[in-house]
């Protein structure tokens, strides 16, 4: 299940039964408020801005990009973590946003999360029994049945010893914390299970303990994933989709093999061309792309297609005012069902729209209501945190 040519795959690719999550038009906007007595807002943190993409039941989706491009702050609004400020988010049929109260939360008994560090999403208060026992006594799942039992067993399907449960956070290493974190997540037997970066923080030797940990789960328990991370090996690895995205929207979605083999967006070319490959001979041939410029502020994205300010592709018509629309692509060598938010993606594939040397784009900072203030503070670096 570790590619997106496995049959299982294959066989669910065309039911749209087999859908689990639907997402359209997803955007999270926080608002930059300044003022000593009254808050008023100035501008707004983009950290998503219109997102459509489809989970389909039992397969990982990989989401790829840079720190600051929004894809965690996804993954807390497809579980309503944070309420989206637009945009619709159907979960087995059923729109969140309609759910209020008791329903929303016995609803989430079906979407966990494992964060990504593991030792901050854990009570340092609570043994490990306890911090199984409260996801599934607030779902009614201890009546009926022995709880310790269940416990032991989930300990046992994460490699822990069943001794561990009367230890704390503190007393593990961190692949076993994030041991524990997925044991937290599958205490209250869910559908879907969002991964914000499972293994960045951990040693590699650790990574593939619980990155292989992860897809027995899978396989176990009949799991769905939503594998969020910026290392490529990983998402490669785990995925049978992968989405790459940048400055809050989707610019490329594919499956797994398909995208690696044949990258068509200007950004996961550059992505691609960062992994290094172990053989010297191919690495000094390859083609190197090094992007100019820093990534611009969700506070203020660029108009038109918001990668133009960095892109070695870009052209005079189009790139600057027109956001281009994720879309499929028939190309030689590219399977169905790849879509890339790229204007010129045939020509780039065909050698007509050839790359060339790009400087730094200085995107113009927003215009503020009271910009004679200097002492006012900053815009930029305050939004980013917010983003990621």
């Amino acid at each position: 299940m570790s590619t997106a040519t496995t049959p299982h795959t294959q066989e669910r690719s065309g039911s749209e039964d087999e859908l689990l999550v639907d997402v359209r038009g997803l955007k999270m906007h926080f608002p930059i408020k300044r003022g000593i007595v009254f808050d008023r807002t100035i501008g707004y943190v983009y950290a998503v801005d219109g997102i459509d993409l489809q989970i389909k039941r039992g397969e990982t989706y990989g989401l790829v990009g840079e720190s600051g491009c929004g894809k965690s702050t996804f993954g807390r609004a497809l579980l309503h973590l944070e309420e989206p400020t637009a945009g619709e988010v159907y979960f087995d049929g059923v729109e969140l946003a309609s759910l209020k109260g008791e329903k929303l939360r016995t609803q989430r008994r079906h979407m966990q999360m494992v964060f990504q560090d593991p030792l901050g999403s854990l009570d340092p208060r609570q043994t490990v029994e306890q911090l199984l026992l409260e996801g599934m006594k607030a779902h009614g799942l201890t009546k009926n049945q022995d709880a310790r039992q269940r416990l032991i067993d989930l300990l046992k399907a994460v490699g822990l010893p069943r001794n561990a449960l009367s230890k704390y956070p503190h007393e593990f290493s961190g692949g076993q914390r994030q041991r524990i974190g997925i044991a937290r997540a599958l205490a209250v037997d869910p559908q879907l299970i969002v991964a914000d970066e499972p293994v960045s923080a951990l040693d590699v030797s650790v990574q593939a303990q619980v990155i292989n940990l992860l897809q027995d789960l899978q396989e176990e328990f009949g799991l769905t994933y939503l594998v969020i991370a910026h290392d490529l090996a990983v998402v490669r690895h785990v995925s049978d989709r992968i989405g790459v995205m940048y400055l809050g929207a989707l610019v490329e979605e594919s499956d797994a093999d398909d995208i690696y083999a044949h990258p068509l967006h200007p950004y996961t070319r550059a992505l691609m061309s960062a992994v290094p490959v172990p053989d010297p001979v191919v690495e000094d041939s390859r083609e190197q792309i090094l992007l100019q410029g820093d990534l611009p502020s969700p506070a203020d994205p660029p108009s038109g297609c918001r990668f133009h300010t960095r892109c070695p592709w870009r052209q005079e018509t189009r790139c600057d005012d027109e956001r281009p629309v994720l879309r499929d692509v028939t190309i030689d060598g590219v399977t169905a069902g790849h879509r890339v938010a790229c204007h010129w993606a045939e020509q780039i594939a065909s050698g007509e729209v050839t790359r060339h040397d790009t400087s730094p784009t200085d995107v113009d900072a927003p215009v503020r209501e009271d910009h004679h203030d200097a002492d006012q503070g900053l815009f930029g670096a305050q939004s980013v945190d917010e983003a990621t």
